[in-house]
């Protein structure tokens, strides 16, 4: 081949390989086979040869065949590699390309080398053994089998997920590589940008005949299924040099029904990856997003979770076909994996740590079910029983929660825990099937009781501290109960009774009327007092309110907390309180009469308790002050003939002649 001197456009590079016979022997078998690995090259003996054809096979086995696309096709026309031995049977190959292209041989050979090889030189990845394995159970210090800063990762992670497809896998995984040093960091791009690039495909999932198995096609259509993500990842950790293997296995992902048995072909394929001498499992498909169950339509939502994730916690949704890939000492059975709490990931997000009982299937014990969970900080919760988060007592603590359920009829139902993280979001954590045998007829729950229930760190954040009641269950056996809370000076309370909706009349009120069920007084050093009078027996959720007194006119009242406040005694009939109209203040008190309701044509008498005020008097047909008493009690009495409501009005300072309504009595009849 003759060259010209003067062409700047070609480049001759040249790289000296020392090869014995004895590994050059051991190499030719495994060719012949079909074996070879990316890079690879068959010497040959005698003269010089041309392995454009090899380049061509080897691109082809890895999915990336030249002819798909025309860059890469001229590329390999301009490339020309010539090898040589001498008498000592040294190898030596010279490449002839583009001089603004990377020699193709240069690239091969340096990524390949990073492979572990055989005793004979071949790039066969290890099968897990004994230093591989996890003791099981997981000892909460981290979420990943390797020790990791996730922040380390930020700005390869920002390049990662900005790369775009210019030609083939080579080029995207050459272009990747850019900010990465080491295999941990190509492992990271690598599962970057698949999980930001990657759609799940809902369409291949239901069809296998749809199904995309080759890396050209994925790349093009950006679409695969799990199959194809492992499959994608495993090609692009090899072309990065790093030992990869897909892993097929069963799993709890979508259209999961907890306690299901698993039989039959694997449902699922995930990848391993080989780092720092061991090891380590990873689920770019799960990575990637989430399938709505309700509409079946995939959204990219990245998560961390399963990248690099502690076998112990991957176990929890992922089964191997090989018990040796579960990395865990001792192994799980199939039946105990079937048989375990599906964790879903974001309990391990969420920075949960455990939950009793620790079983998917829970039965009721007299027509009641508890669970609870352990939490690393305080974190916010909710659940939904047949999808309504209804007949359950939710009450938070400062390392978890604690739930109550009480089903409304026998039978199987479906009980979902769900918490919220940072955000506003609230995301499903676990799931049981939950049997009820029998149901507690005296267990039933109001309707309106909000969650969660009793104080609780989210009730202190909003202002209110040391309540008096700690249990969300009040007992109020003659139909009365009071509560306090020290209430920050800044927040104004709010709170109203709702009932269980059995006919009692109430819940047909408004929300002022309930409000009456409730008066509210200022305590000594910043305590409000609720007192509650219940309508009749039942159940009744006492629902408390917080808003900043500085707040925006717009802005509402907060939910705090609310407590189920409970009375058997069907002999009681409390009458609501008089409509109050202003906050009653430490030191002033309401002592008669506190019935909100007044008899007809009857004398009523007055007694109260109000500091600094100049004047009261009530307003009926008649007006009649009220005289000041040496214990300090504004005392009187008033007819209620011929009216239908009365007023007790205060005039705050005697140098004004303005009166102010403070409270407002109804009149029955007659």
């Amino acid at each position: 081949m003759e060259l010209q001197k003067d062409n700047p456009s070609v480049a001759i590079d040249m790289l000296l390989i020392v090869q014995s016979e004895k590994r050059r022997a051991a190499h030719g078998p495994d060719l012949a086979d079909g074996q070879d690995e990316p890079g690879a090259l068959q010497p040959r003996a005698g003269g010089l040869q041309s392995v454009a054809s090899g380049i061509q096979r080897w691109q082809k086995l890895e999915g990336n065949d030249p002819h798909e696309n025309m860059e890469e096709r001229s590329h390999l026309q301009l490339t020309q590699v010539i090898i040589s031995y001498d008498q000592q049977r040294t190898q030596v190959t010279v490449e002839i390309h583009p001089q603004d292209t990377v020699p193709q041989l240069l690239k091969k050979l340096s990524l390949t080398k990073r492979l572990h090889g055989d005793k004979n030189g071949n790039t066969r990845a290890r099968q897990p053994g004994t230093k591989d394995a996890h003791v099981y159970p997981w000892d909460r210090s981290s979420l990943k089998s390797l020790t990791l800063d996730l922040q380390q990762f930020e700005k390869l992670d920002t390049y990662a997920a900005q790369v775009t497809v210019k030609s083939g896998l080579d080029e995207l995984v050459s272009d990747l590589l850019q900010e990465a040093h080491s295999d941990l960091e190509r492992v990271r791009a690598i599962w970057i940008w698949i999980c930001h690039h990657i759609e799940y495909d809902i369409n291949a999932s239901n069809d296998k005949d749809c199904r995309v198995f080759k890396p050209t096609e994925i790349l093009r259509t950006q679409k695969a299924n799990c199959d194809g993500y492992s499959g994608l990842f495993e090609k692009m950790c090899r072309i990065a040099g790093v030992q990869c293997l897909t892993i097929p296995g069963y799993s709890k992902g979508f259209g999961y029904q907890t306690g299901q048995s698993f039989s039959g072909e694997f449902d699922h394929a995930w990848n391993a990856v080989f780092l720092d001498g061991r090891w380590h499992l990873l689920d770019s498909t799960w990575g990637s997003g989430l399938v709505d169950a309700a509409t079946s339509k995939f959204t990219f939502l990245y998560n961390e979770f399963y990248f690099l994730t502690h076998p112990a916690l991957f176990i929890e949704d992922h089964f191997p076909d090989n018990k040796n890939w579960q990395l865990l000492k001792p192994p799980r059975s199939l039946r105990q994996f079937e048989n375990s709490v599906y964790h879903k990931s974001e309990f391990y997000n969420k920075g949960l740590l455990s939950v009793h009982p620790d079983v998917p299937m829970i039965r009721t014990v007299n027509g009641k079910a508890t669970i609870t969970v352990q939490s690393r900080a305080p974190t916010a919760f909710m659940f939904l029983l047949d999808g309504k988060q209804e007949h359950g007592l939710l009450s938070l603590r400062r390392d978890g929660m604690k739930l109550d359920v009480f089903p409304p009829a026998p039978g199987p139902h479906k009980l979902q825990l769900l918490a919220r993280g940072p955000s506003d979001v609230y995301s499903a954590v676990l799931e049981f099937a939950l049997l009820c045998n029998y149901v507690d007829p005296g267990a039933r729950l109001p309707a309106a009781l909000h969650q969660p229930v009793g104080p609780s760190w989210l009730s202190e954040q909003l202002g209110l501290t040391r309540p008096s009641h700690h249990d969300p269950v009040i007992q109020a056996r003659d139909g009365r109960c009071s509560v306090s809370f020290c209430v920050a000076d800044d927040c104004s309370v709010l709170a109203s009774l709702h009932g269980d909706d059995d006919g009692g009349g109430d819940h047909d009120e408004g929300e002022d009327a309930r409000r009456r069920h409730v008066f509210q007084l200022r305590r000594e050093q910043r305590r409000t007092e609720l007192r509650v009078r219940l309508p009749r027996a039942g159940a009744f959720a006492l629902k408390i309110f917080v808003r900043q007194r500085q707040a925006a006119p717009g802005d509402n009242f907060a939910f705090a907390c609310n407590y189920l406040v409970c009375c058997r005694d069907a002999a009681v009939r409390w009458p609501a309180f008089p409509e109050s109209f202003r906050d009653w203040g430490p030191g002033d008190e309401l002592l008669e009469p506190l019935s909100g309701v007044l008899p007809a044509d009857r004398d009523v008498r007055f007694k109260l308790r109000l500091p600094g005020v100049a004047q009261a008097l009530v307003k009926a047909h008649d007006t009649r002050p009220l005289a000041l008493s040496a214990d300090g009690y504004w005392e009187g009495s008033c007819s209620t003939a011929g009216c239908q409501e009365v007023l007790v009005l205060v005039l705050e300072n005697a140098n004004h002649s303005f009166y102010s309504y403070i409270l407002k009595y109804q009149v029955g009849s007659p």
